[in-house]
């Protein structure tokens, strides 16, 4: 049972030992110095949202407030080894608001092991599970940098959902995880929020995941995200590029930046050019053009799934255009992609300029401009580039014939 008067002569010992005021230490928390007072004196106690912070100020532990005494030195706890159980405990319950879901799939909540979800889909007569786990790479670094804390969140799950939609699914659940050095509630709930949202905005659920705490491993305001899907698709439906039919149109769906691919080379680039993280590129700085959250193609395409006109799929990540849609191409097939058709982003016109890249180096590190390609016979071209228009912008760049090489470029592209 926590002794009142203990505690407030602890944290009036230890205000006092930092030399500061009851308005000092009330400024520091953001708090009344009336609220400091009444701590002192026994009357009432530090809410658990504000224990972290006062310990923080005060150079103690959460533990040692609430005992109102010093451990011994030899003694250890988690909470001195840089894990404080009352303070996660806050955060657990701020994440609880962002999973709260309506999605009836969805049978718990967080608190329990595991999450569950229901599997029954009475309309679809063998459904086939698509799974994905995928972090946002090195563009995170940037984005805590920046301040683009929630946009990241954005990235990882848009990411994550585009690389199970090219198969034909419809996104279901999301798990996500965030290891960290020292968990700040605030950066927490801004994880957790933008995972959340990005969920909602995919037509998902997040539905539970772990926030793991390692002081003594990852340096103190240091976040690593990562996170996991399940989709659902009809067998019989699924979309892996096996319909690809010699003389298919390959169409291209706009990118809107970098999305989350050529990070590690742009910071090289910042490195060396640092003054171009200000400069303005069709009306934003360097920073916020890369710092764009990558474009999610789920709502563009899904109305398409049913039609069966969709012959094959690739999102544009690492590797570019080539390393990606030689994914889907079958054996005896190629697809002669126009270089010359690609609209490329002023933000790759600039990358290549100031870095002095090569064309080969540029396709194979970024996007260009393309961040989706899909398949489809001549005779539904004309349709599906025009369902997609609605949302983002779609032409042709190739077509299919027989060859030995998946993708093969023809012309160069237009840096004008």
């Amino acid at each position: 049972m926590l002794d009142g008067i203990k505690v407030g002569n602890f944290i009036m010992e230890k205000r006092k030992a930092l030399r500061m005021t009851q308005q000092q230490l009330a400024d520091k928390l953001n708090v009344s110095f009336q609220a400091i007072s009444k701590w002192e004196n026994g009357a009432t106690y530090p809410n658990v949202e504000i224990l972290r912070d006062l310990a923080i100020v005060l150079e103690v532990s959460v533990d040692e407030i609430l005992a109102g005494s010093e451990k011994d030195e030899e003694e250890l706890s988690y909470s001195k080894a840089g894990v404080d159980l009352t303070y996660t405990d806050t955060i657990k319950k701020e994440m609880a608001k962002h999973l709260e879901t309506k999605d009836s799939r969805v049978l718990n909540g967080l608190g329990p092991f595991a999450s569950l979800y229901d599997i029954k889909f009475p309309d679809i007569e063998n459904p086939v599970l698509v799974l994905k786990s995928e972090e946002p790479g090195s563009k995170q670094k940037l984005a805590m940098e920046y301040g683009y804390t929630e946009y990241i969140c954005h990235d990882m799950i848009n990411h994550l959902v585009n690389d199970i939609v090219v198969m034909g699914a419809k996104p279901l659940a999301v798990l996500d995880t965030i290891v960290c050095g020292n968990a700040e509630k605030d950066t927490i709930k801004t994880l957790v929020k933008g995972v959340s949202d990005a969920c909602k905005a995919n037509e998902c659920s997040l539905v539970g995941g772990e926030t793991s705490i390692q002081p003594l491993v990852i340096e103190s305001g240091v976040y690593v995200l990562t996170s996991s899907i399940a989709g659902i698709v009809e067998k019989s439906k699924v979309i892996d590029g096996s319909a690809i039919e010699e003389k298919d149109a390959v169409l291209a769906i706009a990118s809107n930046g970098l999305h989350t691919n050529g990070y590690t080379l742009v910071r090289l680039l910042m490195d060396k050019m640092p003054q171009i993280k200000l400069d303005k590129i069709d009306g934003l700085t360097f920073v916020e053009q890369i710092m764009k959250p990558h474009t999610p193609y789920y709502r563009s395409i899904k109305g398409l799934f049913d039609k069966g006109v969709i012959h094959g799929m690739a999102h544009i990540t690492g590797g570019g255009i080539e390393g990606n849609l030689c994914r889907v191409i079958p054996d005896g097939l190629s697809a002669r992609i126009d270089l010359s058709k690609l609209k490329i982003l002023n933000l790759f016109k600039y990358i290549r300029n100031n870095g002095n890249i090569s064309d080969e180096e540029m396709l194979r590190t970024f996007n260009c401009g393309v961040g989706f390609n899909v398949v489809v016979a001549q005779k539904d071209k004309a349709a599906v580039m025009e369902h997609i228009n609605q949302f983002y912008d779609c032409y042709e760049i190739g077509t299919i014939e027989t060859g030995d090489a998946k993708v093969k470029f023809e012309n160069r592209m237009n840096w004008l």
